[in-house]
């Protein structure tokens, strides 16, 4: 059987493997299943003092729209490795994880959204291959309108209400 990340070889089919609930794309020749599965996207909403540093994307989707540093977890990689990889592909910055800040599930897109806490470790960064710009901004100067994904929004929004609280336990909602 091939394993984990191998190209499918071999005529591939709809249909329900034995024991299973559900339809798979099954090999008829060999009986090897693709399972497909959520990914996981990992990033960090980062500060500086009381500042936020935003990323304004040079990619589609939402090319010149503002994001935290995030994206989609590699293989053989922890959860905070992936969002420090990140943060340094997206802004140059070195970042330290503070915490897990929440755990976003979105059936619709099959993601699961994990967002840390993070602070720069030194206020260096500039943009990186994926970035137009990268940029910090206080709270009252974030452009709302102008942010890339509604998880921006969630990220900014608990984390000021994380500093605000005192309680920065993780959160876990279903979007």
């Amino acid at each position: 059987m091939p394993e984990t990340g191998t190209p499918l070889q071999g005529p591939i089919h709809r249909a329900v493997p034995e024991g299973d609930n559900r339809e798979r794309l099954v090999c008829r020749d060999c009986g090897f299943i693709h399972y497909q599965n959520p990914k996981i996207v990992v990033g960090a909403v980062v500060t500086w003092r009381d500042q936020f540093l935003l990323c304004r994307r040079a990619i589609e989707p939402r090319r010149g729209f503002w994001t935290m540093p995030a994206g989609y977890l590699e293989e053989n990689e922890s959860a905070a490795a992936g969002a420090m990889r990140e943060a340094w592909e997206e802004a140059r910055a070195r970042i330290v994880i503070d915490h897990l800040l929440a755990v976003y599930d979105v059936p619709r897109l099959s993601q699961i959204q994990l967002i840390y806490r993070a602070h720069l470790d030194a206020p260096e960064f500039a943009a990186g291959h994926e970035t137009l710009e990268a940029r910090l901004f206080g709270w009252d100067e974030l452009p709302w309108s102008e942010l890339a994904f509604p998880s921006v929004h969630w990220g900014l929004k608990h984390h000021r209400e994380c500093v605000t609280s005192g309680d920065c336990a993780a959160r876990s909602q279903t979007f």
